[in-house]
């Protein structure tokens, strides 16, 4: 990140900034979300893309932090819809603060980045961000009809986290491109790379839910398979495991109640782990091919080490 500190730095005053509201709940739980870290990869990824192509002004803060706003309240629904209590090694915000309380905040936390897009006065910017904040609901609801369906097929899945996770990524990497004023093969290069690197960011997680240390990851291992949802390890086990074996994970999904450790020996027995990560290996190999024809800058090689940081990471 140390090409663009300053930036980071910048963002994080614009983050803090438009979180304070006269509602002091919102603040309370936009400080609470915001003190708990995360990597910040999206808005990290609109402001690196905006540099590798030689943008100079400052807008690119403020469209960084409509991302991060984004992707914060996205968290703060799917925590809701999820149950989850766990997230970034602490409690989740509706854990702590109720489920109400979070919805709402979530949605305060939509309105405020489509105010900051208007204040950029790019139509092209707000046209991207707007269609990939609706792209990311279908997402959430795909994935809703696929918990508990063990027939998902891998097809169906990968659907899923192109809309839920990757499209952010995408917009991300695209609006930076947009900022520059790219030639458009650029500006379609810089969305492919976010595409692909956003996919392959999903994929690596599916493997750390069940191979991952909890602590390391900040989320309870397991709470997918806990959810009933099926991820592309447990869809490999279904397409290649024992017959004992994919009963095992049919019935998992179902329930959502199975012994975990059972369920990672499957995993274990089978091509699953090493099977999701060749997928995201396949992804950042199309992410790296598509800003090859971004010039050579610091940026650039930043942007190259995400790739390696996304498919080698422990959380």
């Amino acid at each position: 990140m140390s090409p663009i500190a300053d930036d980071m730095k910048a963002l994080d005053q614009v983050i803090r900034g438009r979180l304070n509201s006269e509602v002091v709940l919102i603040r309370t739980i936009g400080e609470y979300i915001v003190g708990a870290g995360g990597k910040r990869m999206r808005p990290a990824l609109l402001l690196l893309v905006a540099k590798a192509l030689g943008y100079q002004g400052n807008y690119h803060h403020t469209l960084a932090g409509v991302v991060e706003f984004i992707h914060t309240a996205t968290l703060l629904h799917d925590d809701v819809v999820d149950e989850s209590d766990l997230r970034r090694g602490r409690s989740t915000a509706n854990a702590v603060f109720g489920n109400a309380a979070s919805v709402l905040v979530g949605d305060y936390l939509y309105s405020r980045s489509f105010e900051m897009m208007v204040e950029t006065n790019s139509m092209r910017a707000m046209a991207v961000l707007s269609e990939a904040t609706t792209v990311i609901a279908e997402g959430e609801v795909l994935q809703l009809l696929n918990v508990h369906d063990p027939d998902v097929s891998e097809d169906r899945y990968m659907q899923v986290v192109r809309y839920k996770t990757a499209k952010l990524f995408e917009a991300a990497a695209q609006v930076g491109a947009i900022l520059a004023q790219a030639e458009p093969a650029l500006e379609d290069a810089a969305a492919a790379f976010g595409r692909h690197l956003g996919t392959a960011f999903q994929l690596i997680d599916d493997v750390l839910d069940y191979s991952g240390d909890a602590e390391a990851l900040g989320k309870n291992v397991g709470d997918d398979l806990r959810e009933g949802k099926p991820t592309l390890p447990l869809i490999r086990v279904m397409q290649v495991g024992t017959p004992e074996e994919q009963q095992l994970i049919k019935s998992a999904i179902e329930t959502g109640d199975a012994d975990f450790s059972k369920v990672a020996a499957a995993i274990a027995n089978t091509d699953a782990v090493a099977y999701t990560r060749q997928v995201a290996d396949a992804e950042i190999d199309l992410a790296l091919s598509a800003i090859h024809a971004f010039p050579d800058s610091e940026f650039k090689q930043t942007l190259v080490g995400f790739c390696t940081a996304a498919v080698q990471r422990d959380h």
